[in-house]
């Protein structure tokens, strides 16, 4: 029986994973997409909003706290070697880890915070958008593919343990 310890934090943060995913896969499979058929300016107006309301929402904490226990649980996984299929564990908090937290700090932030800096200025955003649509979009396809990722190692951990 999987104890309760690892089981709970990690449904958890399998939920989050989920939601994570969800979210990255709507801004890559037709949000971004949509902003950029409004053109720079809107797009930029748009995406600027979005991650200025993000700061306060529900948003920031999902992503923290699952950030959170995926790094407890690949913690508790590389230290207890007489943990059963710790390796799955690891695995789904590491890639969790790099490929959705690490990225949106490395390389989707920095990013907003260059769209964000366009202000009023309609030539900036002209100038800004192309690269941000083209850059942030694909780094967010990492995103959202190291989050279903997780959830799917989370999953199977869950069942060799369960």
């Amino acid at each position: 029986m999987l104890h309760f310890l690892i089981e709970i934090p990690l449904t958890i943060a399998a939920l989050g994973a989920g939601l994570m995913a969800g979210v990255y896969f709507a801004f890559s499979g037709f949000i971004m997409h949509s902003f950029d058929r409004l053109g720079p300016e809107k797009a930029a107006d748009a995406m600027n909003a979005i991650n200025e309301v993000i700061l306060h929402s529900w948003f920031m904490g999902l992503f923290v706290g699952s950030s959170a226990l995926y790094a407890a649980l690949a913690g508790w996984a590389v230290l207890d070697d007489d943990l059963g299929g710790r390796w799955w564990l690891f695995a789904a908090g590491m890639i969790y880890l790099v490929g959705m937290f690490a990225c949106t700090a490395l390389f989707n932030v920095p990013l907003n915070n260059r769209l964000a800096k366009t202000g009023d200025n309609l030539q900036a955003k002209v100038e800004t958008w192309p690269h941000y649509f083209k850059y942030w979009t694909r780094w967010n396809h990492l995103r959202a593919g190291s989050a279903l990722l997780s959830l799917v190692l989370s999953i199977r951990y869950l069942t060799i343990q369960g």
